[in-house]
């Protein structure tokens, strides 16, 4: 297990504040206790990072699980006796709901604070080079935040003084985040360390090891990100200009931001550090997605082995229900899978076996996903033999000797399809595919895809090409930046919204038969609902917020969708 020095708050008041009489001293000391030359900044990094990207085990089953990675389309529940049918997220519970915002979200804003007031100018550990990490930080965490709910406290959200913060619109919340991370930029320079001797950072850094000139990086990918999400929304007069500068200082451009996965404890122990894929895997029988599995198998993508199983196949009994829903929807179902698997090209044969159908399918051919937003009444057809699930570094345990696929923070591979999308855009100067098949190898390497294949792909797939029109450009360019950030559902969704691509997602579903519409009527969710929290402490600035933004419904589109 990875060995990190981590230090409470208590114990730092009680080294920064040591003074006696000389006497005292040398009477007293003690050789092994820590004194004020022993704590730094670095010590408060590795929780910081965490407490954003490895969240508890029920905040990231009810956020990520449940509600974001199903509305990436990335991979999708199937049905075991104890699971529920993937139309399930599709409309508001507030339980969830609450918990992702209380015990995450929301809650991780002390932390952030407390950091940073540590480490600002006039901080009981003041440190330039800290800060600007901070800043980073802060502009990570807001951008989930507010592209979460839209309309959040920002501004007033850090006082203390202040028990009921003012909302704050996206352009502003967008522009301020810009600036701070302009500020990074500037305080990082050419640095490449936080300091010398206790104050470098090293392995506390689970992004960078201590790299600030990656940090840097960092934070113009941040900003490009953020410019391109708000360029030609309302107000975001700042983004053009913001593009271009974060360009010309440096994206992260080969290094990616990542947490690594601890291999030996549990999900159980500390949540997304560890293992905590592997146990929803088996308890809701997960396939990857139709939209998944279609553009790596139509393109004949290197990544597709590495990323998803085949599926086991076998002897798969599709039986007329006796009573319920099932009876009369079972022709229209079996034509509907049917579909799914001619669709994707699967190698199957199916028999008439009394009121039913035997699907046979050989194991180790197919690639299949599941559609997504499946509803109950077509769960008994869904038999997990039938449709691909993820690749076992997804699903790895702990202690088992094999890797687990890291936690992604930001993938270089972004910073390239950010740079090809504002070329496609008109908003900067270069070669388009050239960024886009930078993109490419980056994604791919992610994945430990041989660099030969890649090459192979790059050379002869139309769709490492950008020769189509701008639109058609773009689709690609979307496309594959959805695909960098399968196992991260949050960023997923945001591209899809903000891009109106993969457009089978975007576009919703129709068939009740088929689909669980939810309260959404099948339509694309937008938003999370504000929490029960914000109604019951900060009412009347909620209320305000919603009077600019529009009802506190899934639906409702924040201010740069699509």
């Amino acid at each position: 297990m990875k060995n990190y020095n981590f230090l409470i708050f208590t114990l730092l008041t009680m080294t920064l504040v040591v003074s006696c009489t000389d006497d005292f001293n040398e009477i007293n000391e003690r050789p092994d206790a820590l004194t004020s030359a022993d704590v730094s900044a670095k010590y408060f990094v590795t929780n910081t990072q965490i407490g954003l990207f490895a969240q508890d085990r029920f905040t990231y089953w009810r956020g990520n699980l449940i509600h974001a990675d199903r509305y990436a389309g990335q991979h999708t529940f199937g049905y075991s006796a104890n699971w529920w049918d993937d139309g399930a997220c599709y409309s508001y519970c507030a339980g969830w709901t609450n918990d992702t915002h209380d015990a995450w979200i929301g809650a991780y804003n002390s932390q952030l604070t407390a950091f940073t007031n540590f480490v600002k100018e006039g901080g009981e550990l003041e440190s330039p080079n800290y800060y600007a990490i901070s800043l980073v930080m802060k502009a990570l965490y807001y951008q989930l935040y507010t592209d979460t709910w839209g309309m959040i406290p920002f501004s007033e959200a850090s006082n203390p003084d202040i028990t009921q913060p003012a909302f704050d619109d996206q352009a502003t919340i967008y522009s301020s985040l810009i600036s701070d991370l302009d500020e990074a930029v500037s305080i990082i320079g050419s640095q490449t360390t936080t300091g010398s001797g206790v104050d470098m950072l090293a392995e506390n850094d689970l992004f960078f090891a201590g790299d600030l000139q990656a940090w840097k990086g960092l934070a113009n990918s941040m900003k490009l990100r953020l410019a391109l999400r708000a360029y030609g929304a309302p107000g975001a007069s700042f983004a053009s200009s913001a593009i271009s500068s974060a360009i010309s200082s440096g994206v992260l451009a080969s290094k990616n931001a990542l947490i690594e996965r601890d291999l030996e404890i549990s999900q159980w122990t500390s949540a997304v550090y560890g293992d905590i894929w592997h146990n929803f895997y088996g308890g809701g029988n997960w396939h990857l997605g139709k939209s998944l599995v279609d553009p790596l198998r139509d393109n004949n993508d290197p990544r597709l082995p590495y990323m998803a199983k085949t599926s086991a196949g076998g002897t798969i009994a599709w039986n007329k229900p006796t009573e319920g829903d099932g009876v009369a929807l079972f022709d229209k179902h079996v034509e509907y899978l049917t579909g799914v698997l001619d669709d994707q090209d699967a190698v199957y044969t199916k028999t008439a076996n009394g009121d039913g159908y035997t699907i046979t399918m050989p194991a180790g051919v197919n690639y299949i996903g599941q559609p997504t937003r499946l509803n109950a009444k077509i769960k008994h057809m869904l038999d997990r033999n039938l449709f691909s699930e993820p690749a076992a570094i997804v699903t790895n345990a702990h202690n088992s000797g094999n890797p687990i696929y890291p936690r992604i923070v930001f993938p270089a591979a972004e910073s390239h399809f950010l740079i090809a999308e504002a070329i496609t855009l008109g908003l900067a100067g270069g070669d388009a595919q050239s960024f886009y098949q930078d993109g490419l190898r980056h994604a791919m390497a992610l994945w430990d895809v041989p660099s030969s294949e890649v090459e192979d792909f790059i050379a002869t797939s139309d769709m490492a090409k950008l020769n189509g029109s701008s639109e058609q450009n773009m689709e690609k360019i979307a496309t594959q930046k959805w695909l960098a950030h399968y196992t991260d559902g949050f960023e997923a969704w945001a591209i899809v919204r903000d891009t109106g691509y993969p457009s089978v997602l975007a576009n919703g579903v129709s068939d009740p038969d088929i689909y669980g519409l939810g309260e959404l009527d099948g339509a694309y969710p937008q938003r999370f609902q504000y929490p029960t929290g914000m109604y019951t402490n900060n009412e009347s600035n909620l209320q305000s917020a919603l009077s600019t933004q529009g009802p506190d419904k899934l639906a409702t589109k924040l201010w740069w969708a699509k």
